[in-house]
């Protein structure tokens, strides 16, 4: 049978073996939200990468640049970290560039030793847990976290997505029945349960409370994000 797993921060992913396992990246606030959102509304691709540096040069041969550290936009980029600047009608067809603190370095640090990356929010949850039930392969859930530090949000997913797939998976792991066990406490309101998490405290000193509400809607998008060649396209 096949097993999920659960990595709590990428600081641990080295503990894992993804040798036979496709790896679900969640940055839920806000990276893998953004780009599943970019990606529903027309977005061609999201290409993401681990430095500004990178970014930069990609932005400079003409993809559209998207730049955030420490939940704010940086300086000389086009594109913010939230949800909603990925809705832009100007954006369907494009090629963006993506950089952020947690999620893109995330991705790229699964990338070398995964069967394959997705990229996994809420926002899509439905789908992707479709998805992977009709694969041969182990899952394993990457949690961004924030800085090499679990986070709440992105547990609660992890949780989610293997409560949606526990008569398939098997949950053996104890990183993974944490997770499944948060969920199950937190489902009927996730918002109020993450209300005091470290992350919702930063993102309402930018006075951004709607992006976390957006970010825990559940089966808004029947998506799934693959990286492919080293960009995110919506799975067809």
């Amino acid at each position: 049978m096949k097993q999920l797993d659960v990595c709590l921060t990428p600081e641990l992913l080295h503990l894992h073996n993804l040798s036979n396992s496709i790896v679900v990246v969640a940055d839920i606030f806000r990276a893998t939200s953004c780009m599943v959102t970019g990606l529903a509304y027309g977005v061609k691709s999201i290409t993401p990468v681990a430095t500004l540096e990178e970014c930069r040069l990609l932005q400079e041969r003409g993809y559209i640049g998207a730049a955030e550290r420490n939940a704010q936009k940086e300086e000389g980029f086009q594109l913010d970290n939230s949800p909603f600047s990925y809705m832009a009608e100007s954006l369907i067809g494009s090629d963006i560039a993506m950089t952020t603190t947690n999620g893109t370095l995330s991705i790229t640090k699964a990338k070398p030793t995964a069967v394959k990356v997705l990229v996994g929010s809420f926002l899509n949850l439905g789908a992707l847990a479709n998805y992977l039930k009709s694969e041969v392969y182990d899952v394993t859930v990457l949690c961004a976290g924030w800085k090499g530090r679990p986070n709440l949000e992105d547990t609660l997913f992890a949780g989610a997505l293997a409560d949606a797939l526990q008569d398939q998976f098997m949950l053996l792991e104890d990183g993974t029945l944490m997770a499944q066990r948060l969920y199950s406490q937190s489902k009927n309101n996730l918002l109020a349960s993450v209300a005091n998490s470290s992350h919702v405290r930063r993102l309402q000193r930018l006075g951004i409370q709607k992006d976390i509400s957006y970010c825990l809607q559940t089966d808004l998008y029947d998506i799934v994000p693959v990286l492919r060649g080293g960009k995110l396209i919506a799975m067809h």
